[in-house]
């Protein structure tokens, strides 16, 4: 049996090879062990046609999007002007005009033409 490195996220010993990857089953981190050791510092986040936003970016919203606690809704084509990418499930913190501050997931808005 080969010794595997330990999980640089957990520091637990049973990991296990899946094809290329290495995986915890502890914390569920999955690495490549080729890559070196560099673990990206943030990560990418793209719309949903797989542009990558950044801060500051104009998005589209692509479906009707109900406002939790609200009959407030989202319309299609709402443009939502200087985005600010945060970390969790709903990766985009913004104001959306007569709604308010919002967070929204990426997976609903593309990115505006210049």
């Amino acid at each position: 049996m080969s010794a595997l490195p330990p999980c640089p996220q957990c520091a637990s010993e049973y990991t296990y090879e899946d094809r290329n990857l290495l995986v915890c089953p502890e914390c569920a981190h999955e690495w490549d062990p080729a890559a070196g050791g560099e673990e990206e510092s943030e990560p990418v986040i793209v719309d949903a046609n797989g542009n990558v936003l950044s801060d500051g970016d104009t998005v589209t919203v692509i479906k009707n999007l109900k406002v939790k606690g609200s009959s407030l809704v989202v319309k299609v084509g709402t443009k939502v002007k200087n985005i600010r990418l945060v970390d969790g499930d709903h990766d985009i913190d913004c104001k959306i005009d007569g709604i308010g501050a919002m967070k929204l997931k990426s997976q609903f808005v593309r990115k505006a033409q210049a």
